[in-house]
């Protein structure tokens, strides 16, 4: 049965919601043919190579259910990578921020996706079960990417403004087809969208990281 999970973390200020078809991986341990070793450390964390290979299968089941070709290897590693760097860095900084996501808005937001999907929970978690997935590890990936946009709003949602001009300039660029409140919520997010992605270029150029597969490229 095709559900509706919380949706990956994109450069957005809201949550979303995708098919979850044939992701059953994503959130599986990865086969392990060899010893684990560090490929990154941002901050003093080390990014084991256990860890990207889990991304790389993600990012691969992802592509396949979006029809997309995949890239050569080596670049699928460094994009993938790139992400889980940047992904650590935010994780970082709303931990030293004191910023968490407690079980009641987590409960909620999971009975929204399984109410979104006409199901009840238990309904819900017998789906995930039948697509290989726990609860438990999906609970803690919705947990992640609602502690990653309360990070976000947090650093940007409150820097951006929309004024009449730009509403009124939007709309004629749509030729008159969409109302001031659709207007105005395009323009927010177009600009929030510029807005975060600018902050985690700040933010990367700011965190130490040590990107070990670079080094022995």
């Amino acid at each position: 049965m095709r559900i509706t999970p919380i949706a990956t973390l994109g450069l957005v200020l809201c949550l979303g919601v995708v098919p979850l078809a044939a992701l059953a991986q994503d959130f599986q341990p990865a086969q392990r043919q060899s010893l684990d070793r560090i490929v990154a450390v941002v901050n003093e964390q080390a990014i084991m190579q256990s860890q990207l290979d889990e991304r790389m299968e993600q990012a691969r089941s992802q592509l396949a259910a979006q029809g997309q070709g995949t890239p050569p290897e080596a670049m699928l590693r460094e994009r993938v990578l790139e992400q889980v760097i940047l992904e650590e860095i935010q994780l970082q900084m709303a931990a030293d921020a004191g910023l968490s996501v407690d079980d009641t808005a987590l409960n909620r937001q999971i009975r929204e996706i399984a109410e979104s999907n006409d199901m009840t929970l238990e309904q819900f978690a017998d789906a995930l079960e039948a697509d290989g997935l726990s609860m438990s590890s999906v609970r803690e990936e919705i947990r992640r990417e609602m502690l990653l946009r309360e990070l976000h709003q947090r650093q940007v949602g409150g820097r951006v403004n929309v004024s009449n001009r730009e509403v009124e300039r939007f709309i004629e660029q749509q030729g008159g087809n969409v109302s001031p409140e659709q207007a105005r919520q395009m323009v927010f997010q177009r600009k929030a969208n510029e807005a975060l992605d600018a902050w985690l270029q700040e933010i990367r150029a700011e965190a130490f990281v040590d990107n070990r597969l670079a080094s022995d490229g």
